[in-house]
């Protein structure tokens, strides 16, 4: 799962991300609004966190930016600001929560992982495609009630993979989610097919159907179809 987090307070910025990145998302941030906003035109997040006050704008324009897309990302605020007005605003304008200042990350955390099951699975604990099921607070995968043991990019690319169903992946767009910002480190491409055929062998062992299409010059594909 992709996340955006949108701080100018540098420190507050590292902290979230490094905090995230220890649960597992994919973080990457920006300081300003210009930087944001570029971002959120160029990349997929799962949720984007933003502060109201940016140096060159502020948290409500680049949720009316991200809102004009049509996307299905999800938004929560942060801000010093503990005004109901500001609350009311950033509902009416689409966002899905609001954090007051100072808070805790594990808070922040768990509303993350909330949204984003909400949003991607219809607020449902588990996730269920045919024969698999996962369940994402524990991050555990079961295969007709067998426990397939995923490293933590299998199972990134297999909840990618089921927020997408009959949905053609470039292995561009497959590195960037999994990698995020960190993506210049990956050596070549063909990484991506690495992970996809340790996920698909996992998964038929465990007596799984073999849900993953490859798309000629393009990418992949999860689904029956």
């Amino acid at each position: 799962m992709k996340v955006l987090v949108v701080e100018d307070e540098k420190g507050l910025a590292e902290s979230i991300s490094e905090y995230m990145i220890k649960e597992g998302f994919v973080c990457e941030t920006a300081g300003t609004f210009l930087e944001a906003d570029q971002r959120i035109y160029l990349y997929d997040y799962d949720c984007v966190i933003v502060d109201l006050n940016l140096p060159d704008g502020n948290g409500f324009q680049l949720i009316q930016s991200l809102k004009k897309m049509l996307t299905t990302t999800g938004v929560i605020i942060i801000s010093a600001r503990n005004a109901l007005e500001d609350k009311i605003k950033g509902l009416e304008i689409g966002s899905d929560d609001y954090l007051t200042k100072p808070f805790h990350l594990s808070e922040l955390n768990a509303r993350v992982k909330s949204l984003i099951r909400r949003r991607n699975f219809s607020g449902h604990t588990e996730i269920e495609f045919h024969e698999i099921l996962v369940q994402p607070a524990s991050r555990k995968v079961y295969v007709k009630g067998q426990l397939a043991v995923l490293s933590r990019k299998e199972y990134d690319l297999l909840l990618y993979f089921l927020s997408n169903v009959d949905v053609v992946l470039t292995k561009a767009s497959i590195a960037e989610h999994l990698w995020g910002d960190n993506i210049d480190s990956v050596d070549s491409l063909d990484i991506v097919y690495s992970h996809i055929k340790n996920l698909r062998r996992k998964l038929l062992e465990k007596g799984c159907t073999d849900y993953v299409r490859s798309v000629y010059g393009i990418g992949y594909k999860f689904g029956l179809s």
